[in-house]
């Protein structure tokens, strides 16, 4: 049966699907047992999207606040559940919300856990698997109180499935099918007030309540709770309706609500009052969260800062149930037993925050913050506290929690941004850091500890997301600032001038770099215990160092020191990004001294690791899949190899972009097993590519840029234009010689290659000089027995038969195929090439900075 055939059959009029439940229901509210109505709409809709079941079909309800256009989806959802196997809610009004829930949904997906994974990527892992319908194509996801359609563009899913949006905002309309909602029509008022209030009202009395409160079904639903709680006679409370909406008007109020709504209100809060005060309290404080569920633990404990009455409240567990239970009760909130969550309708809290004056709005909010401070844990990095991070996530920004300068509610701004980085939403750290920053700055002064730790988180995101020369200019700024507020040795500084070491890494001044790594390291350990991460990622950056200067040997000891460290601590699982980013530095130093076996081991383990716990999409993931990637061609499993680069770069490119630098790393790699199993002309279209677009991200002069060059350079010549080739790599070696000297291994390999070049235009004299000269400067650098060392030994044997030197040939051969015999086997591709008589080829590739 086709997806169409089974959404044709269900039955529009259904008020119940009993015959079948989506396998995966997530986040949706609780059905409103008392929704009256709305069937024509309910149809409407239904056919609207019955007409798009292989597209993506968005559709957008809209009014004023109170309409019921959040009850519609909801509805629409429990009554139409049985055409769908996936059923999701998304909460919209704010961007970041958007992309943690979809992110939300990768464990029902099979893909992992959102809770592990970062935002931004497990987001796009599932946009990715709803758009192939894998494992499914029957799937509805509600984004409600969606605001600007632009903000959505990106995260609408494409494919075979349902898209329903509940918004305010009427450009919807013009952008996709829109039903319009407005109030209920008289009928549906009567109706519901009815069911609300089985015994108790007539059709009559209904008929005169819905006249006065509008029709608006939010004031309806706030009368009938209050009807069916005190059991108060429709008369009066018409005559108190009556008595409150005219007070109200004659005050000039409101001047942006319904006077229904506002008086129909001001009714249930006054009976709420008399029956239990302290659950108005409650209410209140829930008027200045954000719109979103809060949750339930929030109002766990008393805090320093809260007031008597509210520290009272959260001491008596019993009188907080009995509050929270009466704003459900009286309609004034939604509880979510299961999920234990109090949601307050917006527009309840706007009327709630209406009648406060100013003063008390400060004082609240700020309690507010108190509250979320407390709920939120103190390690960030530790994947097991992401769900209470993600549960606070949208309530930072309604609850104006950057203006707020009490050091707890910092350091959760703080933590906030250090939470979205370990799960690799850079975007959304971005932007609360930028506004972060300009509250703080502009209260606390630009040198105040808080601003000029934001300004580090700042810069280490410009990094992250690529923009090396604005982050180059962000971390000189910053550095010379905390070196003057904080002193030479805070721990702030020295993660700005660690900072400063990853900029000039980028710039390729590496020796510089090196010398501040092993300055802050030195400093480090003079003030913090061994076992300190602090340490332990600057030891990562001095290794780092070590091996941009062909220092392998020193990059694999300083590592595994590292890491035996970090796993005789147990401290692994509290900061897992962390804990990857060496465990993958390690196997990078391995496979580059030259131990291709053991990377390939290292690295298949740090690659599943990355994958179980921060998703395969997660930035340092994608990176340690690409240095096996590499690992495995080096090692000779190029099927392997190949599958990985292909998939690692994809990824690369969906989440980042053609231009950030770990994609062109990517592309790099790609191009590199492209050019190994034979596909020349990909090959070399991609390393074009990739060589065009380096220079913008390092700068003309970088390392990196003429490393790839002498790997394009490989692919002009064996595509037949070996001028070009030489012409590649003069100008290559050049500039490596420049920036690094002689006796570095990128400029070696491109010296090896050149001497290729020469020889292939028939240069054999000037091919064997060259190709000696670097097997001995090979041989001093990584050893005797490097396998680089013994790509230049297997050309130099084939340049000294060229030149007629047979004897010193055979000997030369002799010697490197008892190298090759222990090392990589004589089984491995480069052995065999060798043994053929054949030039080897060395390529690069660029490792992160």
């Amino acid at each position: 049966m086709t997806q169409g055939d089974r959404v044709t059959n269900v039955q529009p009029d259904s008020s119940f699907a009993t015959d079948r439940v989506p396998q995966i229901w997530g986040k949706v509210p609780p059905r409103n047992k008392n929704f009256t109505g709305r069937t024509d709409l309910l149809e409407r809709l239904r056919g609207g999207l019955d007409n798009r079941v292989t597209a993506v079909v968005p559709h957008a309800l809209h009014g004023l606040g109170g309409v019921g256009k959040t009850q519609m989806a909801v509805e629409y959802a429990y009554r139409y559940r049985s055409a769908y196997d996936l059923v999701w809610w998304i909460p919209a009004d704010q961007p970041v919300l958007v992309r943690s829930s979809l992110a939300s949904l990768a464990q029902p997906l099979g893909l992992p856990s959102a809770a592990v994974s970062g935002v931004e990527d497990a987001a796009n892992a599932v946009l990715d698997a709803l758009r192939r319908g894998e494992p499914y194509t029957n799937w509805l996801l509600i984004f409600d109180n969606a605001d600007e359609p632009e903000e959505l563009t990106e995260t609408l899913p494409q494919g075979p499935g349902h898209v329903l949006i509940t918004s305010r905002n009427h450009r919807w309309a013009g952008v996709v099918d829109a039903v319009p909602i407005d109030v209920f029509t008289r009928e549906e008022s009567i109706e519901f007030l009815t069911r609300r209030v089985p015994r108790g009202i007539t059709d009559e009395n209904a008929d005169k309540l819905a006249e006065e409160l509008g029709d608006l079904p939010l004031a309806l639903e706030q009368a009938g709770a209050l009807h069916a709680e005190t059991g108060i006679e429709v008369e009066e409370y018409l005559r108190l309706l009556g008595e409150h909406t005219s007070q109200l008007l004659s005050q000039g109020k409101p001047t942006e609500y319904p006077a229904s709504m506002t008086a129909a209100w001001a009714l249930s809060v006054s009976s709420l009052n008399e029956k239990l005060p302290e659950a108005l309290d409650l209410l209140r404080y829930c008027a200045f969260f954000g719109p979103e569920p809060i949750p339930r633990d929030a109002f766990s404990k008393a805090l320093p800062g809260l007031s008597p009455q509210l520290s009272k409240l959260l001491k008596d567990p019993i009188r907080l149930g009995r509050a929270i239970g009466e704003l459900g009760r009286f309609a004034l909130a939604r509880l979510d037993i299961p999920a234990r969550t109090i949601q307050v309708h917006r527009l309840i809290q706007a009327l709630v925050r209406d009648e406060m004056p100013e003063a008390e709005h400060e004082r609240l909010r700020h309690e507010v913050h108190l509250l979320l401070a407390g709920y939120t844990p103190e390690t960030p990095t530790d994947s097991s506290n992401w769900p209470r991070f993600l549960n606070t996530l949208g309530h930072l920004e309604p609850a104006g929690i950057a203006q707020c300068s009490d050091p707890s509610v910092r350091r959760l701004c703080l933590n906030m941004i250090t939470y979205l980085y370990s799960t690799g939403d850079y975007s959304s750290a971005q932007s609360f850091t930028e506004s972060f920053l300009e509250e703080w700055a502009a209260s606390s002064g630009a040198d105040h500890e808080d601003v000029v730790q934001l300004r580090v988180e700042q810069c280490n995101l410009v990094r992250e997301l690529g923009n090396y020369g604005e982050a180059a200019r962000l971390g000189a700024q910053t550095l010379a600032v905390a070196e003057k507020a904080l002193g030479l040795d805070h721990d702030t500084t020295l993660r700005a001038l660690r900072g400063r070491a990853t900029d000039l890494r980028a710039s390729g001044d590496f020796q510089q770099a090196h010398q501040i790594d092993e300055d802050v390291l030195r400093r480090f350990e003079s003030q913090f215990p061994d076992d300190d991460l602090n340490i332990w990622r600057a030891k990562n950056s001095v290794a780092l160092d070590h091996g941009l200067k062909s220092e392998y040997a020193n990059a694999r000891l300083l590592l595994e020191q590292v890491y035996l460290e970090v796993l005789e601590t147990g401290k692994a699982a509290g900061d897992p990004a962390s804990y990857l980013n060496i465990y993958t530095g390690l196997a990078r130093a391995v496979r580059l001294g030259g131990d291709f076996s053991e990377a390939c081991d290292l690295g298949e383990d740090a690659y599943a690791f990355g994958i179980e716990e921060l998703s395969p999409d997660h930035p340092w993931t994608l990176r340690t899949g690409k240095d096996l990637s590499i690992a495995r061609r080096r090692a000779g499993d190029y099927e392997r190899a190949q599958e990985i680069a292909e998939d690692i770069h994809q990824r690369y490119v969906r989440a980042f972009g053609i231009d950030h630098p770990d994609t062109l790393a990517a592309a790099t790699c790609l191009a590199n097993i492209r050019r190994t199993t034979g596909m020349f002309e990909e090959a070399l279209k991609l390393a074009e590519d990739t060589v065009r677009r380096y220079p913008r991200v390092y700068g003309a002069d970088h390392p990196y840029n003429h490393a790839c060059a002498g790997n394009l350079a490989i692919l002009q010549r064996v595509t037949g234009d070996p001028e070009v080739a030489r012409k590649t790599d003069e100008a290559a070696l050049a500039g490596l010689e420049a920036k690094l000297g002689r006796d570095h291994h990128y400029s070696l390999t491109v010296a090896l290659n050149l001497a290729s070049d020469l020889a292939v235009l028939g240069e054999n004299e000037s091919a064997y000089r060259l190709c000696s000269g670097t097997l001995r400067r090979f041989r001093a650098l990584l050893g005797d027995d490097h396998p680089v060392t013994l790509s230049a030994a297997a050309n130099a044997v084939a340049d000294l038969r060229a030149v007629g030197r047979d004897e010193e040939a055979e000997a030369l051969f002799a010697d490197t195929e008892q190298r090759y015999r222990r090392t990589l086997n004589l089984e491995h591709p480069d052995a065999k090439v060798f043994l053929e008589g054949r030039r080897l080829d060395a390529d690069f590739d660029p490792p992160p900075i």
